[in-house]
């Protein structure tokens, strides 16, 4: 069930009132409102579901990804998909459009995928064309905000440095891959061979 349908608001609901809607519910519906009530396990049920609304929620805008579940979308069966986390139907479906029907939504449902498999590069350039084609939708908007933070969070993590000498983090960077292949072919000309061969 749409978690939105549960507290009885529009997926277009601000913070403040997606907050109100639960309190009100949640006053409606608390287990301490029927004691002794025959009606008390059915509050109990619905307070749960009230909860797991409210919880949904939260999550889906703190990650940037709660979608937009509109009946005339062309992509609400994608939609449904990526909500289901079966994200590799949802890939087979996109990529079986044809490009010249490739927008805004397209742009945006590819880079949740992307997301999903943490290809974050790639997400943020779908991301972003999404906001190009539509900026005052909030939803392609909120998904770009999160995985620029995010990118731009693991850039800054892997340049901090730690320990007294102030050495980087370990890692590995495209000179450590060339000083160790140079070192690798240095130690197999000495011992006779080429790193061909010896690899």
């Amino acid at each position: 069930m749409d978690p939105y349908d549960v507290l009885e608001i529009n997926r277009n609901a601000t913070d403040e009132e997606i907050k109100k809607a639960y309190r009100e519910k949640a006053k409606k519906y608390h287990p301490d409102n029927y004691k002794g009530n025959p009606l008390a396990d059915l509050a109990g049920e619905k307070m749960k579901t009230i909860n797991e609304a409210y919880d949904e929620i939260q999550k889906e805008r703190a990650s940037g990804s709660y979608n937009n579940f509109s009946p005339n979308s062309k992509f609400s069966r994608i939609r449904e998909l990526i909500s289901g986390k079966r994200f590799s139907e949802a890939e087979i479906m996109l990529e079986g459009v044809e490009k010249n029907e490739r927008g805004a939504e397209w742009h945006y449902l590819m880079g949740l995928i992307l997301t999903e498999k943490g290809w974050h590069f790639e997400a943020r350039q779908h991301f972003e064309t999404a906001c190009g084609a539509e900026p005052d939708n909030r939803e392609y908007r909120d998904a770009f905000n999160y995985i620029k933070n995010k990118s731009e969070n693991f850039y800054a993590d892997s340049n901090q440095t730690y320990g007294y000498g102030g050495n980087k983090k370990p890692g590995c960077s495209g000179c450590d891959i060339c000083t160790g292949l140079l070192c690798a072919d240095c130690l197999c000309e000495c011992c006779g061979g080429d790193l061909i061969r010896c690899c």
